[in-house]
């Protein structure tokens, strides 16, 4: 059985400790044994650039130790923090741990024995005879260069060597600069020309390609084609130095196979249509699960904001009345229009007692795609989904009107928020439905948003927003301010629109149908024609927050 494992056995007298290769930066990124691992872990220690990678895989109360500011946190519902007495290594807090019988993950970026040098603390585990295990990561060397569309190796095949700057020797230097093979670089951006001058000095061509890439395998990933002798003027041209964060890690890759010509056709990450941009959603981060996925595969950074909040009815006597009414054979059908429907009927459920059972013979319609999710994960599998448009309009559509001959009974339930359109009640009523319309939550506006997205908001930090509803555009612009005239905005629909253009807003993008789905496909749409006009004119591509903000009222095109 696996040590990590959930189920394991009892914990031997020493622990056990997992050296975790948390791979270059994309979470996505991490092994399946890594997560593996992870979920059967006592105490995490992790170096703080991967700790947000690593500790969303462990289980609730395990001990986190950040190895940049030693301090031990639980993770549960009531996160407490115990300071150490005096600073401590990473290899000491280690060996407490496993001393204490405790399975421990240490978790460093990259691999650990390419990037992080954990052979040491591996030695130590092994001088006092704690098991230990090795679960390599994606190195920075391997996984940066393939994310910045540089292929280390070809058909024809070539050395590749991989180089750490900060501790390269003469001779190091020396038989790199004599070989002809591909040089993998590890250094920081300040110290890239020092390395390309000791690649010349050594050997090197100074017409050598190179590349440099920073924040590599993240949102934030940013490459410059280069050579050997032109990087340190590609870079103050750039404007990337001289800077305060010249401290941070590169890859360089020096090679024929790093020639930007060929980096122009393999960059597949960076070109992704929505890359780097930062893309407001007003919704909880429930409802915007599978919509910032989505958005994260254009290579986008969505940041989700709650515009409206959802509460118990204030009179909760009706909504009791119609579960009652399930269970006595009250309904032919019940209708859901959204997530939070279901969720407000299956909290009264519990209340009751009661499950998915109590739907047996009763006909369940969904709105769309992610209220039937939310019923399959109750439990119910809706018997209607619209085959178009995924509305009250798109219900209605599908909805087959009463026949006395084939219902036995001529009421439908509909539990939904107290703000919601009488579409559908006035469309089923018109198919001959009686219709119990009743109050299930009320949705109030959300609190303010924290004063630095406000900020963002209003000062152009955001590269678009994406309104699903008129309310969201209400209530966003109540709650914390107009979006900035640089920022893309992106409606589902014309009336979200309308609202949109009322609220001062240029309306920028529109779903050629109102899904939320396919208003981010829209936006993908948006941002890659705007980088291909951008490349035919031979501008360099940015993110609509990198223009200079004007004045704030003024109207511009993008």
């Amino acid at each position: 059985m696996s040590p990590t494992a959930s189920n394991h056995p009892a914990v031997p007298a020493h622990g056990h400790v997992t050296f975790l290769g948390a791979g270059p930066g994309d979470p996505g990124l991490l092994t399946l044994r890594a997560v593996e691992a992870l979920a059967g872990a006592d105490v995490l220690i992790a170096e703080p650039e991967v700790l947000d990678v690593v500790r969303t895989h462990t289980q609730p109360g395990v001990a986190v130790v950040d190895t940049g500011t030693p301090q031990l946190t639980v993770v549960d519902e009531a996160s407490t923090t115990v300071v150490p007495p005096e600073p401590r290594d990473a290899a000491n807090l280690v060996m407490e741990a496993a001393r204490g019988g405790k399975r421990v993950v240490r978790a460093v970026s990259g691999d650990p024995g390419l990037d992080a040098y954990a052979a040491g603390e591996m030695l130590k585990c092994a001088s006092e005879g704690i098991t230990f295990e090795v679960v390599p990561g994606i190195a920075a060397g391997v996984g940066v260069p393939a994310y910045a569309g540089v292929p280390l190796r070809d058909a024809e095949g070539a050395d590749v060597r991989f180089v750490d700057a900060r501790t390269a020797s003469d001779r190091c230097w020396t038989e790199v600069g004599t070989s002809d093979g591909t040089v993998v670089v590890s250094t920081t951006l300040d110290s890239v020309a020092a390395a390309a001058a000791e690649l010349v000095s050594a050997g090197r061509k100074p017409d050598t390609p190179l590349t440099v890439t920073v924040a590599g395998t993240t949102t934030r990933q940013r490459t410059w084609s280069a050579t050997l002798g032109s990087i340190a003027q590609t870079l103050k041209q750039a404007k990337v130095l001289p800077s305060p964060e010249g401290h941070r890690p590169v890859i360089a890759v020096v090679g024929e196979r790093s020639a930007a010509a060929q980096r122009d056709q393999l960059s597949w990450f960076e070109s992704k249509p929505l890359f780097g941009w930062k893309v407001l959603v007003p919704r909880t981060k429930e409802q915007a699960a599978s919509l910032s996925d989505q958005l994260r595969s254009y290579g986008a950074v969505p940041s989700e904001v709650p515009t409206i909040a959802v509460e118990p009815p204030r009179t909760p006597q009706q909504m009791e009345r119609a579960v009652k009414g399930l269970v006595t054979g009250r309904y032919e059908w019940i209708a859901f229009t959204s997530v939070n429907a279901v969720k407000a009927v299956r909290e009264k459920f519990e209340e009751y007692g009661l499950d998915a059972r109590a739907f047996a013979g009763i006909k369940v319609a969904a709105v769309g795609e992610q209220t039937a999710k939310a019923l399959v994960a109750f439990g119910v599998k809706p018997d209607l989904v619209p085959s178009g448009e995924q509305s009250a309009a798109g219900l209605l559509e599908d909805w087959p009107p009463y026949d006395p001959v084939f219902d036995p009974i001529d009421r439908v339930f509909l539990p939904r928020a107290d703000i919601a359109t009488e579409t559908l009640v006035a469309g089923l009523i018109e198919l001959g439905w009686e219709v119990d319309d009743v109050t299930a939550y009320r949705t109030v506006r959300a609190s303010p948003p924290p004063a630095e997205t406000r900020e963002a908001i209003k000062g152009g930090g955001f590269d678009a927003v994406l309104f699903t509803s008129s309310s969201t555009v209400r209530n966003l612009v109540g709650i914390a301010g107009k979006p900035h005239n640089v920022t893309v905005i992106a409606c589902i629909g014309p009336a979200t629109a309308k609202t949109a253009e009322e609220h001062g807003l240029r309306v920028d993008v529109m779903a050629p149908e109102p899904s939320v789905h396919k208003l981010a496909e829209a936006l993908a749409d948006f941002g890659a024609a705007r980088r291909a006009a951008a490349l035919d004119a031979g501008d360099p591509v940015t993110r609509p927050s990198e223009r200079r903000p004007g004045a704030r009222r003024r109207r511009t095109t993008t």
